[in-house]
């Protein structure tokens, strides 16, 4: 069930939203959807973690990684 809410804020910001949700083919409604739920999901615990992503939390924190071995990966990649 939808329910209906007035918000204000700065009359520049809302031109830019406004803007913004027709470039991307959406609506205000949705992003303000959007941004609660996601606000919401972030102040809960995520019980569906992966627990790969468990294992590997951490696990490069004190190697010394060379930015430009990963710059040439690019490179190689893209161009």
């Amino acid at each position: 069930m939808s329910a209906k809410i007035t918000l204000y804020s700065e009359e520049e910001l809302i031109k830019k939203v406004k803007h913004y949700a027709k470039e991307h083919n959406t609506s205000v409604s949705k992003i303000v959807n959007t941004f609660f739920k996601n606000l919401l999901q972030k102040n809960q615990p995520n019980k569906e973690k992966s627990q790969i992503t468990d294992r590997l939390t951490g696990k490069l924190k004190d190697a010394k990684i060379d930015e430009s071995v990963y710059e040439k990966y690019l490179e190689e990649k893209y161009l």
